[in-house]
């Protein structure tokens, strides 16, 4: 087992050729050696929150999320913004974190890949709920950086020099380097 520490990378999307996707592929190409990410690709898989059903057992996809947050040393949102705000599957999956105490003190951040003007409540979204979760947000790592299809390799990396340095700097503020 390795004891690097591992940056969680959560997307908001469930479209596989999002551009937030190419936001997360692209910082685990950009991370450093010493550091391992590991993506959640459970989304999908998530029952809609039921209080009722926070209770143990857990069901399965949301004790595997609860668990891979909690082995993360921090966690990378990138999310697109939907009518305003958070996507609803993704506001789903936040919903079963408040109940438990995985994320609490965790360092946290997100990349918005929105276009300029765009994307705004999507993250005052994410502020309130990481906020209610006892998340440690890590401004510096909260950054923006547009991403449009131009910038995206057929493999779905994003090809930009700037954006691939601003995303290697998101992981170095989100571990404290």
């Amino acid at each position: 087992m390795s004891t690097l520490p591992v940056i969680l990378l959560l997307s908001g999307s469930l479209r596989a050729g999002s551009s937030n996707e190419a936001v997360l592929r692209t910082v685990q190409a950009v991370a450093p050696p010493d550091v391992r990410t590991a993506r959640y690709e459970g989304l999908a898989e998530l029952p809609h929150f039921n209080p009722d059903h926070d209770t143990e057992p857990l069901p399965a996809p949301v004790a595997e999320l609860r668990a891979a947050i909690a082995g993360a040393a921090a966690v990378l949102i990138c999310t697109p913004e939907y009518a305003g705000t958070l996507p609803g599957s993704f506001k789903n999956l936040l919903d079963w974190t408040v109940g438990g105490t995985e994320i609490c003190d965790k360092p946290a951040a997100w990349v918005t890949a929105a276009a300029p003007g765009r994307g705004q409540g999507a993250e005052d979204t994410l502020r309130t709920v990481l906020g209610y979760t006892g998340a440690d947000i890590v401004e510096p790592a909260c950054v923006r950086i547009p991403v449009d299809r131009g910038m995206q390799d057929a493999d779905g990396f994003i090809t930009d020099a700037d954006a691939r340095e601003r995303l290697a700097k998101v992981l170095a503020a989100l571990i404290g380097r």
